[in-house]
């Protein structure tokens, strides 16, 4: 788009079209508002990911209308777990989530979405990269943008495109929510992580893989698991991620533990060739993040710290953020000053309870003993690992009645009242 047909105001500015962003431009287009989805890269982009596609992920795209899209893709049956001696299939519990997963890389899934949102009536804008606000007292009046001029030079253009709400969903980094005041504590669990791609034999695995019982070279356990997802694109997906506090950080090098988790995996699942594309990043997981919102602005998905503090995961509550957002202004109208304490509400009605209770077990993970001396007591048990992955994986739901909900809710009832910086605070 060039700068003579740039917009120059909206009803809602979107900041960052990865699948949160996406999704709310996507769901306000279909409200009938008028929308602006501005992002600093160029579709289709690369990012840093897992790429699966959990079942609360699938019920997500499939509310977007992308079921078919995603079934013409891998489609997977559940988690193989691996760790002290161990092999365990765990199916997808279904219930009131779907009973099946996928992995979509992120250049073609985020693309995709972004596409969706446009199709919806929103007005993409690229190379846009958000650094400023313009303040009309407490309500942001217009974002700030640079456009990279000839050979990469930042600043070569700005401009500014006016809005009565704004979304802002760019990422774990969240530049423009650093400019709203956005800040992540790092006193409670976060991750860092490295991904990259492999030839595999076992593209086509209707399995993902988990290793939790992750070790460094020299045959320490580390507070983590490695993983490899098909794409059933003659490639798989393989990382490793660990977990950290500020009282206990991360003293590892990724992108080389990624390459000897790879090494010693070879010759199981078939992989050749050397790592493509091996990139690493931080997650402020849990919610640990504070100024969510403002007067006439919003943070979601990945930059107001909605990331699985158990492993990872942040792709379903990006979509559902996205959601959740655009019912939110959809329902408060161009002139409401109430986003500043409905959105935070929100955000601690739906996942108050799980951040703070996965954000505790996953502290306990990083104290050096815990794995070495539970882990192989609960991969012995069919019936702990399959609550495990229900409970760590993100798939009780508010609809969910039955006893292991129940539970889970209980204990992140009690975990949260004891929390000294609760989610999202």
């Amino acid at each position: 788009m060039s700068s003579a047909t740039l917009p120059t105001e909206t009803d809602v500015l979107v900041v960052g079209a990865g699948p949160a962003g996406s999704a709310a431009a996507a769901w306000l287009a279909r409200a009938g508002l008028d929308v602006v989805l501005a992002d600093a890269a160029t579709y289709p982009r690369d990012k840093t990911c897992g790429d699966g596609l959990t079942p609360r992920a699938v019920h997500e795209l499939s509310r977007l209308g992308l079921e078919d899209w995603l079934r013409a893709h891998t489609v997977n049956q559940g988690l193989r777990a691996h760790g002290f001696g161990q092999v365990l299939h765990l199916p997808w519990p279904g219930g009131s989530l779907p009973s099946w997963g996928s992995a979509v890389a992120r250049t073609e899934l985020d693309d995709h979405l972004r596409t969706t949102a446009l199709k919806a009536g929103a007005i993409g804008v690229e190379d846009a990269r958000a650094v400023d606000v313009r303040w009309d007292g407490a309500r942001v009046a217009a974002v700030v943008f640079e456009r990279r001029g000839e050979g990469g030079r930042t600043g070569a253009q700005r401009f500014e495109i006016a809005c009565r709400r704004l979304v802002v969903a760019d990422g774990v980094r969240s530049p423009l929510g650093k400019v709203l005041g956005r800040e992540w504590h790092r006193d409670t669990v976060y991750g860092v992580a490295g991904r990259s791609y492999v030839a595999s034999t076992m593209t086509d695995d209707p399995w993902i893989s988990s290793h939790l019982e992750l070790r460094d070279e020299k045959g320490a356990v580390l507070s983590g698991y490695g993983w490899i997802f098909p794409l059933g694109t003659g490639e798989v997906n393989l990382g490793v991620g660990t977990l950290a506090t500020a009282k206990r950080p991360a003293d590892i090098a990724i992108k080389p533990l990624m390459q000897f988790y790879a090494d010693q995996r070879r010759d199981e699942f078939g992989l050749s060739g050397d790592l493509r594309m091996p990139t690493s990043a931080l997650l402020p997981m849990g919610g640990a993040v504070s100024n969510v919102a403002g007067a006439n602005w919003a943070l979601i998905g990945d930059a107001a710290g909605c990331v699985n503090p158990l492993n990872g995961e942040g792709i379903d509550y990006g979509l559902e953020t996205g959601r959740m957002v655009a019912d939110l202004i959809a329902g408060l109208g161009p002139d409401a000053a109430g986003m500043s304490t409905a959105w935070p509400a929100i955000l601690r009605e739906h996942y108050g309870e799980a951040f703070s209770i996965a954000r505790r077990l996953a502290g306990l993970v990083t104290v050096p003993w815990v794995l070495p001396r539970f882990g192989p007591a609960g991969m012995r048990s069919d019936l702990l690992m399959t609550l495990a992955l229900r409970w760590m994986g993100n798939l009780v739901t508010e609809e969910d009645r039955d006893r292991a909900a129940r539970v889970w809710r209980w204990a992140g009832r009690r975990s949260l009242a004891v929390d000294s910086r609760p989610p999202f605070s």
